[in-house]
């Protein structure tokens, strides 16, 4: 099945990673798993594109468990395109990282673990499902169709429990060590950019922080009510004998800063994740985040809480001291985008519903159907540079603006208007559908 031809170019760029038989067999799976609905299966992309009978079939199957191609040479590739396309020169980079629960069975996965599963837990209880946590990096991105940032996937990490690393005779890697190869490699891709990394409390880790400041990285992490900030160090005297000192006196800890009756509290009004302007309270300040046997790390925290008291109060660590607390807070707030990214992946890309079971090929495709939502945006921009994409409308629903699911629609219907149909010589307005094609249609639509 043909690919139009602004869809092309923008796969052109990763053709040169694959070799010619893998790059056609990997051509008919994308286009089966942006035709098809529901489970993204390779079975369910080749039905998809008229190949259901074909002898052949479980060649593509090797095209995820046994093709010879590089995933972190395409994350690189997909990196380097999202950037040109959405990110204007000398602007910064603003990447979000953060885990999904991609919910998994079956005892032939190896790498399977339980985890709290977010979806299902609450503050009165937690649930823990069996599954694969997926480290996700994003760039976080504005389009001409929307007033949304969107948060579009690049590299995807595949993280295990201690018990599962025991058991596979692997050394175990914390969320924090997954998060610092992950920054080298991007800093090595983006050797000239400047980047802002943004992450939750998970990644609130002082290592961390001293490694994205040695890189020239912004590191926007939550930060820990109870942490020990300090001073810098007083000047030294002349003539004093021993070693400087790295720190100065320590000071009060956040929480205590939030109860201090005489804290000068500033007042901001936030678009508050698009749910209309909101006031928000704020103090700031700069310290030294300190722990012994680690150098210590400038940083500009910013302790937030809701004057309402609906929500609870937040701590904001920057590795950036000279950034304003409110450019701070904008900051942190666009990790919310890739909350977005997960369930729209989920919901409209199948993400969960795969059925590989072999290492290698669970660890190309879900990446892989990350990556597709970044490649769906970068078709819709493509296929509209000026942002004027159809936007489904209903009588009981007026959407201003487009979706990821108009996106992917818009995609579709291209794909399909790639098919000639002849007319009917004495009806014009009728056309004739090949019986394949009409089964491609129903199959689609009924299953």
């Amino acid at each position: 099945m043909p690919l139009p031809d602004p869809i092309i170019e923008v796969l052109a760029v990763f053709r040169p990673l694959f070799t010619a038989p893998t790059w056609r067999k990997l051509m008919i799976l994308l286009t089966g798993t942006l035709l098809a609905h529901g489970r993204r299966t390779v079975a369910a992309a080749l039905r998809a594109t008229g190949l259901s009978q074909a002898s052949n079939w479980s060649l593509f199957h090797q095209v995820l468990n046994r093709a010879r191609w590089s995933p972190l040479a395409v994350s690189r590739q997909l990196l380097l395109l999202i950037v040109e396309t959405f990110v204007p020169a000398g602007a910064w980079v603003d990447l979000v990282i953060d885990e999904t629960l991609e919910r998994r069975w079956g005892s032939k996965i190896r790498k399977r673990g339980n985890y709290r599963d977010s979806a299902l837990s609450s503050k009165e209880r937690s649930v823990s499902s069996p599954g694969l946590r997926w480290i996700v990096l994003a760039v976080v991105v504005t389009l001409p169709w929307t007033r949304q940032r969107w948060a579009l996937p690049f590299l995807c990490v595949l993280a295990t429990t201690p018990e599962v690393s025991a058991r596979l005779g692997k050394r175990h890697k914390t969320i924090a060590m997954w998060a610092h190869q992950m920054l080298s490699l991007v800093r090595r891709w983006l050797p000239d950019r400047s980047i802002k990394l943004l992450g939750d409390s998970a990644y609130s880790v002082l290592e961390l922080g001293v490694y994205a400041q040695h890189q020239h990285v912004t590191l926007i992490t939550t930060g820990r009510l109870d942490a020990v900030l300090h001073d810098p160090p007083p000047e030294r005297k002349e003539h004093t004998m021993g070693r400087p000192r790295v720190v100065g006196e320590r000071l009060p800890s956040l929480e205590q800063v939030l109860q201090n009756a005489e804290t000068a509290w500033q007042k901001l009004t936030l678009d508050w994740y698009s749910q209309g302007e909101r006031p928000v309270d704020f103090c700031t300040g700069s310290a030294l985040w300190y722990r012994t046997g680690s150098a210590p790390l400038p940083l500009r925290w910013v302790l937030t809480r809701d004057p309402q008291g609906k929500r609870p109060p937040k701590a904001i660590f920057c590795t950036d001291p000279t950034q304003t607390a409110e450019e701070i807070i904008k900051d942190f707030m666009k990790r919310w985008s890739l909350e977005v990214t997960f369930e729209e992946g989920r919901a409209h890309l199948g993400i969960e519903t795969q059925r590989q079971w072999s290492d290698q090929a669970i660890e190309r495709s879900t990446p892989v159907l990350f990556g597709l939502y970044s490649l769906v945006t970068l078709f819709g921009q493509a296929l509209h540079p000026d942002g004027q994409l159809l936007i489904a409308q209903a009588a009981w629903y007026r959407k201003h603006t487009a979706t990821f699911c108009d996106v992917l629609a818009l995609i579709r219907r291209h794909l399909w208007d790639l098919q000639t149909f002849p007319t009917s010589p004495t009806d014009p307005g009728a056309v004739l559908v090949p019986r394949s094609t009409l089964e491609r249609f129903s199959w689609v639509v009924c299953y």
